[in-house]
């Protein structure tokens, strides 16, 4: 610098404009320097590093120069040139070397911030993630580096030691816990889900305080993203999980199998004993010719052994149409190729209310698909609500309208034949003369 302005004043410039000159000169050699670096450093190493990454196939590199770190972290070369370079301007080099850092820290800040989004993105590329996702701890640590960035960058306005503002916030503590209160919980809710693994992305949860019903697509460090069936979108808060009550369908989606529980009521008026006719038809049922048989033979070998008499039919064992249709159900679930063998498969009575005898269908379909399980269900009941009147069994509803037009359609015909057979009765036989 010394040497600059000599040469200047060497030429006759006074002290003063030589002085600034040299100021001038030095400023353009540092932009020159720094165009140089930035340069150098974007078109040619950036550019390197990019071709390494594509001819070698490093996933995690790619990842790496989709969120811009290393073109990040290249900012931080011009800024190295000027804050060396400060002292060359001495009425200025406080006021350079405090921008320098500051301009470092933004930097510093915004490349560690994408460093993160890539570090989960290439997290999220493994089967582990679904099940230990990292995005809660990652946004942890980045509110730490914004917390600690903060600090240093207003440390450097006031210049004043940043552990000075460190001590002055345990005074803020109370303040910061009610500010910070939703990431605190967020952070604990986040750590007891993944360590108890209570719920992962692509997992059907239903939680109807929140009216969330469907896949959960993403676990940040407060919120848990649920995707509902009708499309819209659910927020629920993580520590929502822990402290509230929720249905998670994961074990159901892992074996196979979708659960069917459902009841068909009996009109119970329609229950009797089956006579050798029913018994007979019933013979002619591929599900039931066996049963019937087989049953017939240990009643009969019973009924004998005890002596009972059979000319009331209350005496001894008999098959009722209840029981019966009930094995049907049970051997037709058995041999139906779209429900799960390898799960319970029942068919029991439950006790009859109001609406009569209900008898509840307990079994699995093999296809856990929501549209394919409905269509099996729907199969099945279709096929036992035309089945039921084989067994000579109502099912029970409640009186329609319909069914309300037909007694009142039938008491004025019932009324209509009355009266013309009372007016037939009344009107005198004239007999006919010549």
């Amino acid at each position: 610098m010394k040497l600059s302005k000599e040469f200047f004043m060497g030429y006759g410039m006074g002290e003063a404009a030589a002085g600034y000159l040299s100021q001038a000169v030095m400023f353009l050699l540092v932009v020159l320097l720094c165009v140089l670096a930035n340069f150098v450093t974007k078109k040619i190493v950036l550019r390197l590093i990019a071709h390494v990454i594509k001819k070698n196939k490093l996933q995690w590199a790619d990842i790496f120069q989709e969120h811009k770190v290393f073109h990040k972290f290249s900012h931080l070369v011009p800024a190295i040139i000027i804050y060396y370079s400060a002292p060359s301007f001495p009425a200025y080099q406080i006021w350079i070397e405090k921008f320098v850092i500051f301009y470092i820290i933004g930097v510093i800040i915004s490349a560690l911030n994408a460093f993160l989004n890539a570090v989960n993105d290439i997290y999220q590329s493994f089967e582990v993630s679904k099940s230990r996702p990292l995005k809660g701890v990652i946004q942890v640590i980045k509110i730490m580096i914004f917390i600690v960035g903060g600090i240093s960058l207003v440390s450097i306005l006031i210049e004043r030691s940043p552990l000075l503002l460190l001590s002055g916030l345990g005074a803020l503590s109370a303040v910061l816990m009610l500010i910070f209160k939703d990431s605190i919980l967020g952070f604990v809710a986040g750590v007891q889900l993944s360590a108890n693994d209570m719920v992962r992305v692509g997992d059907w949860v239903e939680m109807p305080k929140y009216n969330g019903d469907g896949e959960i697509v993403d676990i940040s460090l407060t919120t848990v993203k649920v995707k509902n069936f009708d499309n819209t979108v659910t927020m629920i808060p993580s520590y929502a999980f822990i402290s509230d009550s929720f249905k998670n369908w994961r074990g159901m989606q892992d074996s196979g199998g979708r659960r069917i529980k459902r009841s068909i009521y009996i009109d119970i008026t329609s229950i009797r004993f089956c006579s050798p006719e029913m018994l007979e038809r019933f013979k002619k049922i591929h599900f039931l010719t066996a049963y019937i048989e087989n049953k017939e033979m240990e009643i009969a070998v019973y009924n004998a052994r005890n002596k009972i008499d059979q000319a009331a039919r209350v005496n001894g064992r008999s098959l009722t149409n209840i029981g019966t249709f009930r094995i049907y159900i049970q051997n037709y679930l058995q041999d139906h190729p779209l429900i799960h063998k390898g799960m319970s498969i029942m068919v029991r009575q439950l006790a009859p209310d109001e609406n009569g005898l209900p008898l509840e269908i307990y079994c699995f379909t093999n296809d856990i698909r929501w549209g394919a399980y409905e269509a099996i269900q729907a199969d099945v009941f279709d096929h036992l609500f035309a089945v039921a009147p084989e067994f000579e069994l109502r099912i029970f509803q409640n009186p329609s309208g319909f069914d309300m037009r037909s007694v009142l359609m039938h008491n004025e015909d019932d009324v209509a034949q009355s009266t013309l057979s009372t007016l037939e009765i009344a009107t005198p036989y004239e007999e006919s003369t010549d």
